[in-house]
């Protein structure tokens, strides 16, 4: 017997996060907890274990904010939201950053929007400026206005 679509349970969403490709991991998520008022993640616990375990060679880690980290790989979230304890990685809102060889040569094709309270969007694009985003341009057009900027490793992102 088949059931009605009012009656079936639709499957749960599911759990998602943003990688972003880049030169220097541990420095992309610098700036993007710094902008987004997000928490680096915490994986020393657990890569202490698998180092313990011969699963992670000390080639693959690194020392950052005076504690053990994935030399390639480095995460922020959201500090409101679940994670998970014995790795640190977070459940919720979350940012990958992951190292690749290749620079950036071309205009993202996905990108954030980091939107402002009412009023704020120049002391926050100014905010940004400091922690090394640069101002790409100012939109200006009838559906709204808003700035494009660059990270330190020119990906590009909106401030509205």
């Amino acid at each position: 017997m088949t059931q009605s679509p009012e009656t079936a349970s639709a499957p749960a969403p599911l759990h998602w996060k943003l990688v972003v490709d880049c030169a220097e991991p541990q420095s992309q998520a610098d700036f993007w907890a710094a902008a987004l008022r997000y928490e680096v993640e915490d994986n020393g616990a657990f890569i202490e274990r698998l180092l313990e375990l011969g699963a992670l060679p000390r080639a693959a880690t690194v020392e950052f904010h005076a504690r053990l980290a994935f030399r390639d790989l480095v995460g922020v979230r959201h500090p409101e939201d679940p994670y998970d304890e014995d790795s640190g990685t977070g459940l919720g809102r979350r940012v990958l950053f992951q190292r690749v060889p290749e620079e950036k040569t071309v205009k993202n094709r996905l990108h954030l929007d980091l939107h402002t309270p009412s009023g704020q969007r120049e002391a926050e694009v100014a905010r940004l400026g400091e922690l090394g985003a640069s101002v790409l341009r100012e939109v200006a057009e009838p559906s709204g206005s808003w700035v494009v900027m660059a990270d330190p490793e020119g990906n590009e992102f909106c401030v509205h």
